[in-house]
């Protein structure tokens, strides 16, 4: 296998089969998640998963956070199915699976039935069963009794068009590594602009390691999310002025968020490790949400999988800032500053500021960016 790490399990999954085409069988709609997470088997970022999870993975993952064969995996990909799909498909072990406007997407062959315990999961996996966090949302509003088994895949969901000019598959974004002889690769998971403090993170990442891989997430987000394309425009921006080109990859990774925080970071770093990554960034809050989750809880759980479980390195950092003593970006470990002298932005603070027309100071945010987002905003 291509690229500085084996994937996770040893093999890269392909289940792509483009020249399938549909036999007008019985059907099951896809959400915007569940089509996520058929393209990501598809291409082998969810390797080793060939397909929709059985109930003894789904049990060994909600239970333990482990595949039914050790391997570290942290949230349950399943296919849950309306109760009218189930009827018209009656004992049918084949399914096609379609979009909201019935465009196929692929089949599965149907192995198990089984019933899902959301209420269990989400407390489980996400932490909490309070349904105004918008995972735990996303998971009771999907049906409750899965079909199992393996897929295959006739067409990739939709990208924006700036996603889609930066789509790079695992087995590309490993050619890719390879083709620009690096050894080792750090990757960066955003769903955001990269502001300061982002890009301090990553720099000093990129100063142990061969590359950076910056990898937004470009599926379904939080309505308040900044969109993909305008995302996708200040990374570019960011590329062009402040990296060294010969050290950076950007590629997209079209999920859709949970916002599991510690769980989801998991998964995250998995995913990273099958597109090539051998380290992982773990910042502040990683894949949080609100106050569901403590600041550095996405770290202290990598303490509890060992390298046989899962072989990507995290990198952990503490939040950055910008300091007034030193002018530049640092953390508590680096700075001697006071509180009073650290200028800490939220994301809401800056999303109130862009909506107001004001430029977010350069502390915060490199021009060009703040530009791209305050036009966007307008």
């Amino acid at each position: 296998m291509s690229g500085p790490i084996a994937p996770h399990g040893g093999t890269l999954v392909d289940r792509l089969d483009p020249d399938l085409t549909s036999s007008g069988g019985p059907s099951v709609t896809l959400s915007a998640r569940q089509q996520a997470d058929l393209d990501l088997i598809g291409v082998g970022a969810f390797s080793p998963l060939e397909g929709f999870m059985g109930s003894e993975a789904y049990e060994s993952v909600v239970e333990s956070m482990r595949l039914p064969n050790g391997l570290a995996w942290s949230i349950p990909i399943t296919l849950g199915v309306s109760s009218d799909e189930l009827a018209a498909a009656g004992t049918a072990d084949r399914l096609e699976l379609v979009d909201g406007d019935g465009r196929f997407l692929g089949v599965i062959e149907v192995e198990e039935r089984y019933e899902l315990d959301p209420t269990r999961e989400a407390a489980k996996v996400f932490g909490t069963t309070d349904e105004a966090h918008p995972g735990v949302a996303g998971l009771y509003a999907h049906p409750t009794t899965a079909v199992a088994g393996p897929v295959r895949v006739a067409a990739r969901m939709g990208l924006d068009d700036a996603s889609e000019k930066h789509r790079l598959d695992p087995a590309a974004s490993r050619a890719r590594f390879d083709e620009l002889g690096w050894k080792t690769v750090v990757g960066f998971q955003t769903r955001n602009p990269i502001h300061r403090a982002h890009e301090y993170i990553t720099k000093v990442a990129l100063e142990s390691v061969d590359g950076l891989f910056i990898h937004p997430l470009v599926g379904e987000t939080k309505s308040d999310d900044i969109p993909a394309d305008v995302r996708m425009a200040c990374y570019l921006a960011l590329m062009e002025g402040y990296y060294p080109s010969d050290r950076v990859v950007l590629g997209v990774l079209p999920a859709a968020m949970r916002y599991a925080g510690p769980k989801e970071a998991i998964l995250h770093a998995i995913m990273r490790q099958n597109y090539g990554c051998t380290h992982f960034i773990v910042g502040r809050d990683h894949a949080g949400v609100g106050d569901y989750y403590g600041t550095y809880d996405a770290q202290h759980i990598f303490d509890d999988v060992s390298r046989d479980e899962l072989a990507i390195e995290p990198m952990k950092f503490e939040h950055s800032f910008w300091c007034k003593l030193t002018g530049s970006m640092a953390t508590a470990k680096t700075s001697p500053a006071g509180p009073e002298d650290r200028v800490f932005l939220s994301g809401t603070k800056v999303r109130e500021m862009l909506g107001n027309g004001e430029m977010p100071p350069e502390e915060f945010t490199r021009p060009e960016v703040a530009q791209i987002l305050i036009d966007s905003y307008r």
